[in-house]
């Protein structure tokens, strides 16, 4: 198999950058290929000389990656600086292994030019390496060497002793030290491999040292590559399992992942916190989980300690006889696999655990393996959910390299336990800021695309949610979709062409956002038209459209939505878009009035029947919505003009003195509204409501 070559240095761009952009360029240039290293994983440094801002002298400066930064995605202000002199005089205050943790206090102190990037528990491995530029990647091809039973003669075998070993020790001030005692002792070394976790290597540049660290990776590729090709190696003991068709595959997550989903956020979860799910169905998963060795490799756990502080120590399994149950067997099938990890997690907290070790955290699974499936990852917000997974494919290539060539070696459960439950990583977790209150939460938007859809996708993304956008218009939906993703991330944002009044259109509208994201917490039915006609000349067609669209396309989309949070066992909101003529007719609108009362109906026989499932329905009623609103684009425009007897451009002003308020309504005032009853933490006791947002017409008063 031929390996996809890594990126190259480009001399051109490096020649216009300045010391300190050439070691972003270096970092950035690393962090763009996940062989090299994972998201937010490695670390890069540059000792360079610069003057100080005090005494006005030239100073020696290390520049390296600070504490909870990604080097693929990182600015320069991504980087600690410290002075030297400094750090080298940390040594004499140094008390040994047992209070290396308190050597993490005095880095503030050796902060150049006061840089409020805080310096990372790495900052030691890289002061105390006597070169200009180091970096400390975790590539698969070299993890996997250190993970094999036999690691320090391999790893001598495979570079012809260029490269150093050294046994697994935790990052830290002793590991710095032992990195310069054995570098000191092994003279002309281009770099060393760490037991279990990952290579340190070297460069007198920044283009040397990136080229340095990338030739060892590609020799470790190419002679891992080799043995299989020579010695004919079967990866993971050969096939175990077929592959479900595609149809099959999602047709079982689609019901599988609610309930998962559901699951995972109760029953010991902290506070029972929502959760976001990501599958991956890649070629990597796809051979792991249907291999012969799938069970006894998952139990032995990941080795590097970046990939299991994301993704636990261990995954669970979740057999084919469990996930293609239905209804309360699946749910109970899999209520008792996840009280079982639980378990079983919960002993191992108790029988490693150290009298300072911080509490028990969330024992649920992160990473669910899915024989004849793939993998689905678990985390609080989306995109933890796919970096997890990413790291466990990481996880998946060591397992398969080091396995096929040698016995691969998971980290002892102890050490493990002491990096998962490190008073440092503790003490990180707790500065992390308070998630945004829709973090978590996925909102499933009809007519997504429309000037009112996106408005409401704005205001629940802004708040950290995840949204499925639907729409019948394929190209309006690309090109929200791309703006929305750009202005909020890509992890936030989904789109799906959904004809509402389709019944199948809207179950594979749900079933995406199920494969998507695990399911749908929230649903805001806001797909519409506007019709106006005298009632004798109101067509059957035209009735018809009304009620296929705003009736029968609202009951649908409402009864799908309703299906899918009942599965999941969380409770959920509904937001019907309906209108003022839902409460009082307009002239000349028949078939619109009727339909829109309809949804309003619709709302709260949806809001009886949900209340028991904590599933809440409410309604909110616009007027008058013209401006970024599509429904004012066609006829509808200038039919109510000639109804009310003004010219079109005239109508924003018309609408406007016509309510009690003299304001004019506009699509955000709506998307504040629809967040209130879709908003736990605002409107938990709300359902069956009307909130009425017209700027005031009497007429229409619910009350």
């Amino acid at each position: 198999m031929t390996q996809k070559p890594f990126p190259r240095w480009d001399d051109a761009r490096a020649a216009a950058l300045d010391a300190p952009n050439l070691l972003l360029y270096r970092s950035n240039l690393l962090g763009s290929d996940l062989r090299i290293t994972n998201y937010g994983g490695g670390n890069t440094s540059a000792k360079l000389h610069q003057t100080d801002p005090l005494s006005g002298e030239q100073v020696e400066v290390l520049w390296v990656k600070g504490s909870g930064g990604d080097v693929g995605s990182m600015k320069l202000d991504g980087f600690s600086t410290l002075y030297m002199d400094k750090l080298r005089a940390l040594k004499k205050l140094y008390r040994g292994l047992e209070h290396e943790d308190e050597m993490v206090g005095y880095l503030p102190h050796c902060t150049f030019n006061l840089n409020a990037r805080a310096a990372s528990i790495d900052t030691p491995l890289h002061s105390s390496l006597p070169y200009a530029h180091v970096d400390h990647m975790h590539p698969d091809a070299v993890i996997a060497i250190a993970a094999m039973e036999n690691s320090e003669a391999i790893t001598k075998q495979v570079f012809e002793g260029t490269v150093g070993w050294m046994p697994w020790l935790r990052p830290g001030y002793e590991l710095g030290q032992q990195l310069a005692a054995y570098n000191e002792a092994h003279p002309g070394l281009r770099g060393i491999v760490l037991g279990g976790h990952g290579l340190f290597s070297w460069g007198d540049t920044a283009k040397s040292c990136y080229e340095n660290t990338v030739d060892l990776i590609e020799r470790a590729q190419a002679w891992l590559e080799q043995q299989r090709v020579s010695r004919k190696l079967q990866v993971f003991g050969g096939a175990k399992l077929q592959s479900l068709s595609d149809a099959e595959r999602d047709a079982a997550l689609a019901k599988l992942m609610p309930v998962l989903r559901g699951l995972s956020a109760s029953d010991g979860a902290e506070g029972g916190a929502a959760k976001l799910l990501h599958l991956d169905t890649s070629p990597a998963v796809v051979e792991f989980v249907n291999s012969q060795q799938l069970e006894p490799l998952a139990a032995l756990g990941t080795s590097c300690p970046d990939h299991f502080l994301r993704t636990k120590i261990r995954p669970l399994i979740v057999p084919e006889s469990v996930y293609t149950l239905s209804g309360a067997a699946l749910r109970d099938g899999l209520k008792q696999l996840l009280a079982g990890y639980r378990a079983d997690y919960s002993a191992y907290y108790e029988r490693c655990k150290r009298p300072t070790s911080p509490p028990l955290r969330d024992p649920n699974p992160v990473v669910i393996l899915l024989p004849r499936i793939g993998m689905v990852t678990i985390a609080k917000d989306k995109a933890t959910a796919r970096i997890a997974g990413e790291f466990y494919v990481n996880a998946i290539n060591v397992m398969r390299d080091a396995d096929a060539v040698d016995r691969y070696v998971g980290l002892p459960e102890q050490e493990a336990f002491d990096i998962e439950y490190w008073l440092l990583e503790e003490a990180k977790l707790q500065r992390m800021p308070k998630p945004k209150p829709m973090v978590g939460k996925v909102a499933l938007v009809t007519g997504g695309a429309g000037g009112i859809g996106q408005a409401i996708a704005k205001r629940i993304l802004a708040d950290g949610g995840c949204v499925v956008l639907a729409d019948i218009d394929a190209e309006a939906l690309a090109s929200v979709g791309a703006e929305l993703s750009k202005a909020h991330g890509k992890d936030h944002v989904r789109g799906v062409a959904c004809d509402v009044t389709s019944e199948a259109s809207v179950i594979a509208a749900f079933d995406k956002a199920a494969l998507e994201f695990g399911g749908v917490d929230i649903l805001v039915s806001n797909a519409g038209i506007a019709s106006a006609a005298p009632l004798e000349d109101t067509t059957l067609e035209l009735w018809n459209r009304n009620q296929s669209i705003l009736a029968t396309g609202y009951f649908l989309v409402g009864r799908e939505g309703f299906r899918q949070m009942k599965a999941q066992g969380t409770g959920g909101s509904i937001v019907m878009i309906a209108s003022k003529n839902g409460m009082v007719a307009s002239n000349q609108a028949t078939a619109y009035c009727a339909a829109k009362a309809a949804e309003i109906q619709l709302s709260r026989s949806f809001a009886l029947e949900g209340a028991p499932l904590g599933i809440r329905s409410n309604v909110v009623n616009p007027d008058a919505v013209i401006r970024g609103s599509k429904i004012w684009t066609g006829k509808w425009s200038e039919e109510r003009a000639a109804a009310n007897k003004i010219d079109e451009g005239d109508l924003e002003a018309f609408y406007r003195e016509r309510s009690m308020l003299k304001r004019s309504v506009f699509p955000e005032d709506i998307a504040e509204a629809s967040y209130f009853f879709a908003a736990e933490h605002l409107s938990a006791k709300s359902t069956g409501n009307i909130l009425n947002v017209d700027a005031g017409n009497l007429a229409a008063f619910t009350r």
